[in-house]
Order: C-alpha cells, then structure tokens, then sequence
C-alpha cells in the first residue's frame, strides 16, 4: 500500500468519525418553567433532578421572575425565560402563563404525566439536524451538519448551572432549601441554520461565571418544535 492511498484511508476514516458523532441521536429537550417563589415547584424541580442522570433527555429549568411580588425575589430569574416562556403559550395555545409548566421537546406542555409525554417524545424523534459541540482553547464550538428539507432554525445556547441549594427565606416557600438543577444562566442566539453545515464559536469566558455546563438547541424559526440538541460540559 503506498503513502498516498494510506493517507488518503486516514482521511476517510477520520470524516466518517466525524459524521457519526454528528449525526448521534439526540436527547429528548424537556424545559420547566419555575419559580422559587412557586410552592407548587419544588416537586417539579426534583423531576428535572432525576432526568438529569438520563442520557436521553435534556432537562433545563428556566427559572422566572413573574412570582417575585410575592415576597421572595428568584436569583436565578431571567427575563429572557419569561419572553421564551411567552412564546411557547401562544404556540400552544395556551391563555397565560403558569408554573410549574414541562414542555416536552418545544412540541407540547405536561405536567401530571410528564413521564408519558417524553416517552411519545423518544420514540417520535424523526427529524434531527446533526449536531456536535467540544472545547477547544477557551471556546466552544458548535458544528451543525448539512440536513436537507428541514425548515430555517434558530440556533440557541443555553448556559446552566447544574445543581444549586437555595434557602427560602419569604414567601410561599419561606423556611424551606430548595435543590435545584440544570438553572438556565443565560440564553444566547447564535444565528439561522439554513440546512447547510454551520459552525460557531463561544468564548467560555464570555458566559456567566457560575455556568457548568452549555447546551444547544436548533429549534424552527417562531420557537417550534425542536429538531436538534445537544449539551456540553464547561470543566
């Protein structure tokens, strides 16, 4: 075998490499929205506690701030986790806004029987953009591979810290230490996939300090259904 035929195997070899971890099964996106303030939320916040430890699921807490008139300010509340949190109830047709609300991969919203609806969601997975991430010298990158006939996509990072303790100190949980995980940090577009291979780059220095981990959703333009995800580690 010459030089040139093994390094041109070598190359083959290493973009098949490439394309498999691309082209992965990703997990099942489930998303709450919470509040400190909420004495319905605790058990829901131990919910995304035990998802946590599945590989296939991504459960993220968006925490919000609508709560906080009633006596206990959430730290962890973002004003962006209100806006998304807004846009999912016009999807889904919704009349307000409430907590403790799961929605199941931007397709639908649960509550009693979150368990069911994110088993439907495992095995209804039929469109997925090949999505990877990993760190390199300070940065994270994205790869979003090619992916015909699939719509226009919003790419989103979402920065969250993965368990946190809380001490209440008024309002509807005043007295309790409430455990938390997967608390969205920060929410950051990074621009429109177009069915084309697309990379990012994000400076790790950049994201809030108490972030531990990063994931990314590739989710159809209007905030539908999402059709990629993934997550990643910061240390």
């Amino acid at each position: 075998m010459t030089a040139a035929i093994r390094q041109w195997l070598a190359a083959v070899v290493a973009l098949s490499g490439t394309a498999a971890a691309l082209a992965q099964s990703r997990p099942v996106v489930v998303e709450l929205f919470t509040s400190e303030g909420c004495s319905s939320c605790p058990p829901a916040e131990a919910y995304i506690g035990q998802l946590s430890a599945r590989s296939d699921v991504l459960p993220l807490a968006f925490h919000v701030g609508y709560w906080d008139d009633l006596g206990w300010p959430d730290r962890f509340a973002l004003a962006q986790s209100v806006d998304r949190q807004n846009i999912y109830a016009r999807n889904l047709h919704r009349a307000s806004v409430y907590t403790p609300q799961l929605v199941i991969d931007g397709r639908s919203d649960s509550v009693d029987a979150a368990g069911t609806a994110i088993s439907r969601a495992l095995t209804e997975r039929t469109q997925t953009v090949p999505l990877a991430l990993s760190m390199r010298d300070g940065e994270i990158l994205v790869e979003v591979g090619a992916r015909r006939l699939l719509p226009q996509s919003d790419v989103v990072l979402v920065a969250y810290l993965r368990h946190a303790l809380s001490a209440i100190g008024r309002g509807e949980n005043a007295g309790r230490k409430l455990e938390e995980f997967n608390i969205v940090r920060d929410i950051r577009p990074l621009g429109v996939w177009k069915g084309e291979l697309q990379s990012y780059r994000v400076a790790v220095s950049s994201l809030p300090r108490d972030a531990t981990d990063v994931a990314v959703l590739v989710q159809p333009l209007g905030q539908a259904p999402i059709i990629g995800a993934a997550s990643q580690a910061l240390h």
